[in-house]
């Protein structure tokens, strides 16, 4: 599935991945709604305990942001990871874009790891890096009139870290999607 089909698909369906299941009166209105439930907050800080708990155990891979342990999203049973990384819809459909400090005139991401949850429902969140699939290469994701470029954007197949971080209020979004699990080599303080 590509990214643009991934993007609308995510802003009118409910998810039904996760055990705990809330009333779906405000899905069928899709975002436009308010997103009332708070489910981007509960899943940002699944992914966050998820993070946290990363340890070395193979289970079978699914492919929603609740599978655990970190590590197995993705690729089957990936060692060493320690963020999953993932992107936020906001409530008009479009996705969440944060800039990092650039590399060659290329600053702006849509991928994100969390760093910290407080205040209830606010995070901060790492910038990713997109990078092609050599790992070293910065993919360019936005067109020249500042909209996301969905061919560019599917050329994305790693990540790197960034020293930029931003804080969101995470009631302002409406749909989270984890991409992969990926080793970082950040440490714990």
């Amino acid at each position: 599935m590509s990214f643009e089909e991934m993007e609308s698909s995510f802003t009118v369906q409910p998810s039904h991945h996760h055990h705990h299941h809330e009333s779906s009166s405000s899905s069928s209105s899709g975002c436009r709604g308010g997103c009332n439930l708070n489910c981007v907050c509960q899943v940002v800080r699944a992914i966050k305990d998820i993070q946290d708990m990363a340890e070395e155990e193979c289970e079978p891979c699914t492919s929603n942001c609740f599978v655990e342990p970190l590590g197995d999203l993705g690729v089957r049973g990936r060692r060493h990871a320690d963020t999953r990384v993932f992107t936020l819809t906001l409530k008009n459909g479009e996705l969440f874009k944060a800039l990092f400090r650039g590399h060659m005139g290329k600053c702006v991401s849509v991928f994100f790891r969390v760093e910290e949850i407080f205040d209830n429902c606010c995070a901060t969140l790492r910038v990713l890096v997109p990078l092609k699939k050599d790992g070293k290469t910065v993919v360019d994701i936005l067109d020249q009139h500042g909209k996301i470029n969905f061919a560019e954007l599917c050329e994305v197949r790693d990540w790197g870290r960034s020293n930029s971080c931003v804080t969101v209020d995470l009631h302002c979004f409406c749909a989270v999607q984890c991409i992969a699990d990926v080793d970082l080599d950040i440490c714990d303080d």
